[in-house]
């Protein structure tokens, strides 16, 4: 089959996985869309709302619907490392055995992930970056595809730990859910109070996802797109050539390099599933809020005089 055909399926079948998708999760449009692209890139996403937004229900049924094994990891303030990873164990010969862990699997939801030690938090570091783990000196590789979908609440602080800059910055896309429309929370009341309960189908396989995510790759692209998305990142970092006034006096760090690969892997997955066969600077605009939220870091001046992450992003455009 050749990338052209391939692409016009991929339109046809991200359709069809929306409309799956809907069966359970009702608005959330963008999240779902954007969950989608960074399975579709490669990537993971951190999906940050309030509590009884459907973020762990949103994950399950996604999962479901791409045919993959999923596993989901509570994260607690006693989690430990082992708890993820897995562990050796003296079997009964005296020899050690190697337990595997949830994170052996295609999806891993770390259900709020920061509610966990900063130790166990890095447990996760290697896995998301090199799709392996270590463990007890010995090299063990995870199955592909491997995504990590983590859910975080915005508003309890409480028994939790902030994400490290290096691990934010190993999400992709960072997702925030709003609530529902009037309209879309009446419907999602009366959809889960009755004794119906829909029959989703596998749209996609493992396989399926590992040529989808070369077929991402392949697309060309325009040199002058991929520097319009550099200059965008480089105009976040403060004190450098590129850097506007507003960024200048509001934020203290900027995105680094993952945030330029991610803008155009983001932009080749936004164009494909769009029925483009090359991304444009609207496809790198239309992903660069959710990939550049969580890699910035506000001042305090930004804070006091509340400018929002949006408000700066959207002014580099």
């Amino acid at each position: 089959m050749s990338d052209v055909t391939a692409l016009k399926e991929l339109v046809g079948t991200f359709k069809n996985l929306k409309l799956e998708i809907g069966k359970v999760i009702i608005g959330q449009h963008e999240a779902v869309d954007h969950i989608l692209l960074s399975v579709l890139s490669g990537g993971h996403s951190l999906l940050v709302g309030v509590p009884g937004l459907a973020k762990t229900l949103m994950v399950h049924t996604i999962a479901e619907t791409l045919g993959l094994d999923f596993k989901r990891i509570q994260f607690t303030p006693d989690l430990m490392p082992s708890d993820i990873l897995g562990s050796e164990i003296l079997d009964e010969t005296s020899h050690f055995k190697f337990i595997k862990g949830p994170i052996f699997s295609n999806i891993i939801l770390a259900d709020e992930i920061n509610r966990t030690p900063p130790k166990t938090q890095a447990a996760l570091l290697e896995a998301m970056q090199e799709r392996s783990v270590t463990v007890a000196g010995h090299h063990y590789k995870l199955p592909k595809p491997f995504f990590v979908l983590a859910t975080q609440n915005p508003i309890e602080q409480e028994g939790t730990y902030p994400l490290p800059e290096a691990q934010l910055d190993r999400f992709m896309f960072s997702i925030e859910l709003t609530y529902p429309s009037f309209e879309e929370e009446v419907n999602v009341v009366k959809s889960t109070t009755n004794d119906d309960k829909p029959e989703l189908k596998a749209l996609l396989s493992a396989e399926k996802i590992n040529e989808l995510q070369h077929l991402i790759r392949r697309i060309p692209i325009a040199d002058n797109v991929i520097e319009y998305a550099v200059k965008l990142v480089s105009k976040t970092r403060p004190n450098t050539a590129h850097s506007p006034d507003l960024v200048n006096s509001y934020l203290d760090w900027g995105a680094g390099p993952r945030a330029s690969q991610n803008l155009i892997l983001g932009a080749k997955a936004h164009a494909a599933v769009n029925g483009k066969y090359s991304p444009d600077i609207e496809d790198v605009q239309a992903v660069a809020f959710s990939i550049l939220r969580h890699r910035i870091v506000r001042n305090y001046k930004a804070e006091a005089e509340g400018i929002s992450e949006q408000e700066i992003i959207e002014s580099l455009f």
